[in-house]
């Protein structure tokens, strides 16, 4: 600092901090030598929370508001440094600024695909991402266990903390609901909520709230989506018909191969081998989808018919605390609706209490 700037610093009583609406999380007041004036006037816009630390240990903590530094209101600083009867000098002291606004738009998503196990299509590799919202809880907390001594801590140095929590508990809890991948949509909501809740235990310990935890999309691999749109197919056109298509296809491509009669011959053979089960159905049933026997779960979900959903979905609405034992069930068959404990299906979707421990 050049003897200009230390001149300066010895008339400026006037502590604040100007954000630019960047993207900064703690900055640290510049003075030389740290000296504050006594009656100095601290400045603190909305948005900020400054923060007095006295030889590493944190001090008095101001929300926003002008203050005038004096042992009034400098309590806890007056006990560090034993003011008994006030003071007149000025005294060295470090001043941060907390950012307190919302960094919203954070985004998160997984670098590698999440390998999970699917009903229909075995193993299925998914890529998902999305955004959150992060903001500081706990002052304390977060000085003393990520910024440390730092002039300058941007929100970019801990986000990527955040993000790989975010992707590791999203990877945990889709494994664990195992939701079928064509049922995955409906539920983006509840994914969240849940990683949310998970990752807010782990963040809060750097004196950070993560929320508003969105899921915006969930990818499978090019041929699970090829099989997805197969299935579409026949499922509108109906699965004879798309035979059939897909016989004249494979017969239209034989006879146009340029490999010659093998090559036809083979396609033919295979158009043979589908007009056979074309014909006797009964003896060369058509394999159906996993998963479409399951049964579906109507729900009272705040007094309003919900659903419908598979065993799957209700085990990750359990998990969130939306279902409980006392909420009413029906699927097609059932007179009425009952509380889902009285349904021996749906004892699974609840987690089961350990028994009462032995007495010694």
């Amino acid at each position: 600092m050049s003897l200009l700037d230390k001149i300066k610093g010895e008339f400026i009583d006037i502590v604040e901090h100007l954000e630019d609406g960047g993207d900064t999380l703690v900055w640290r007041f510049p003075r030389y030598q740290n000296e504050i004036k006594n009656g100095a006037r601290l400045v603190v816009r909305e948005g900020q929370i400054a923060v007095l630390v006295n030889e590493g240990q944190l001090a008095d903590i101001f929300h926003p508001g002008t203050y005038s530094l004096t042992t009034q209101n400098l309590p806890i600083l007056s006990t560090l440094k034993g003011w008994k009867f006030g003071f007149d000098s000025p005294f060295k002291v470090e001043v941060y600024f907390v950012s307190s606004r919302r960094f919203t738009d954070q985004k998160w998503g997984t670098r590698n695909p999440v390998m999970t196990r699917d009903a229909q299509f075995g193993m299925v590799r998914l890529r998902a991402y999305g955004s959150y919202v992060l903001q500081v809880a706990d002052v304390h907390q977060l000085m003393s266990q990520i910024v440390g001594t730092q002039a300058q801590f941007d929100v970019d140095e801990i986000t990527e903390q955040v993000r790989n929590l975010v992707v590791s508990r999203f990877g945990d809890i889709i494994g664990d609901a195992k939701i079928p991948v064509l049922d995955l949509a409906p539920h983006y909501d509840e994914l969240g909520q849940l990683v949310e809740k998970r990752v807010q235990k782990e963040i809060a310990e750097y004196g950070l709230k993560c929320f508003q935890l969105l899921v915006e999309n969930i990818s499978v691999p090019e041929e699970v989506e090829r099989s997805m749109d197969k299935r579409a197919s026949m499922s509108v056109v109906g699965e004879s018909d798309y035979t059939r298509y897909q016989m004249a296809t494979a017969t239209e491509v034989a006879a146009g191969n340029p490999g010659g009669v093998a090559a036809g011959g083979m396609g033919l053979g295979m158009g043979f081998g589908m007009a056979q089960q074309m014909v006797n159905p009964a003896q060369n049933p058509p394999s159906l989808p996993s998963g479409v026997n399951e049964a579906i779960w109507w729900i009272a979900l705040e007094g309003v018919k919900n659903g419908p959903h598979t065993l799957a979905a209700l085990s990750l609405l359990s998990a969130s605390g939306k279902l409980n034992p006392e909420t009413l069930v029906w699927k097609q068959g059932m007179a009425n609706w009952i509380p889902a404990r009285e349904v021996i299906e749906l004892r699974s979707v609840f987690p089961m209490e350990p028994p009462p421990l032995p007495k010694v």
